[in-house]
């Protein structure tokens, strides 16, 4: 069973490190508390059998920490509002990430339901910045932090001083923030405010999962790959270029990636948020549709 206990906190680990389609859930088991349901679907059916979970919370609305929300259906669904429209309709979701071509939002569409198992859902309750939840085995602070996506959350838990990065999970390639409500400036916000938590132990959704110590270089270093973006696209941009050409250098991921339906998005929404960056300041200009340095 891969399980790993932190106090009243357990981390089921996802299949192949909690890498994407998978991520680490968090399950408190006292309270009854699933977060980000998407691990080990045979062992969270199994707490759903035993009844051991009584309410699911999300960091966020990404596909990637949901898989197994179906199991769920009938409990209670507790995240942030700015991250709930995607996920009442598929239709909605598919636009949160610009899917614009038909046959990409039919892949979607197919995935969506077969792999991920998406049925639409409400919260039964919005999760804010600031509110201080008893759930009597531990205190929990939610602290919003946009970037990843416009309402991601972290969780402080108080007691233990365990902090939750939730998808903030300092993997050498750096933050992403590929999808429409997604920002580079939060990503940098929200960055500092988790660094300067004082926490003790820090749990994160993907890779490593459990961090003993996290030393100033390894903040700096994935703050740091933002920057080294900047550069590979100003680079590139060494006469004119469309979006469309940007897009298809496929500077964020390095390599062309497949399926394309899958990936095609992220790396074009990465290359809008940086030249809209780069824009703002004043390091490229655009002239009918076209971005080159001044």
């Amino acid at each position: 069973m891969n399980q790993e206990q932190y106090g009243p906190i357990t981390l089921i680990r996802g299949e192949n490190d909690g890498r994407h389609p998978f991520c680490h859930s968090l399950f408190i088991r006292e309270a009854g508390v699933l977060i980000d349901p998407s691990s080990d679907r045979a062992e969270l059916k199994r707490l759903r059998e035993e009844g051991a979970v009584r309410m699911v919370w999300l960091s966020h609305w990404h596909e990637d920490h949901l898989m197994h929300l179906d199991l769920f259906d009938d409990l209670p669904l507790w995240m942030s509002e700015e991250d709930a429209p995607p996920l009442a309709d598929p239709e909605i979701y598919m636009d949160w990430y610009r899917v614009e071509s038909p046959s990409a939002r039919d892949y979607w569409r197919e995935i969506l339901k077969k792999q991920f198992h998406f049925r639409p859902r409400r919260p039964s309750r919005f999760l804010r910045d600031g509110d201080l939840i008893d759930l009597g085995v531990v205190t929990v602070d939610v602290l919003r932090t946009p970037g990843h996506s416009p309402g991601h959350l972290a969780l402080y838990f108080r007691e233990p001083k365990i902090l939750f990065l939730g998808d903030y999970d300092l993997a050498p390639i750096g933050p992403w923030y590929g999808e429409v409500y997604a920002t580079i400036e939060d990503t940098f916000h929200s960055i500092h405010r988790l660094k300067d938590i004082p926490a003790e132990l820090w749990l994160s959704c993907h890779g490593k999962g459990v961090f003993e110590s996290i030393p100033d270089s390894r903040w700096q270093q994935y703050e740091a790959a933002i920057h080294d973006r900047e550069k590979r696209y100003l680079a590139f941009l060494d006469r004119p270029r469309s979006l469309s050409e940007i897009a298809e250098a496929w500077i964020f991921y390095g390599r062309p990636m497949e399926p394309v339906q899958f990936y095609e998005f992220g790396e074009r929404l990465h290359a809008e948020k940086h030249l809209q960056w780069l824009l703002q300041k004043g390091l490229i200009t655009e002239r009918d549709g076209r971005y080159s340095k001044p």
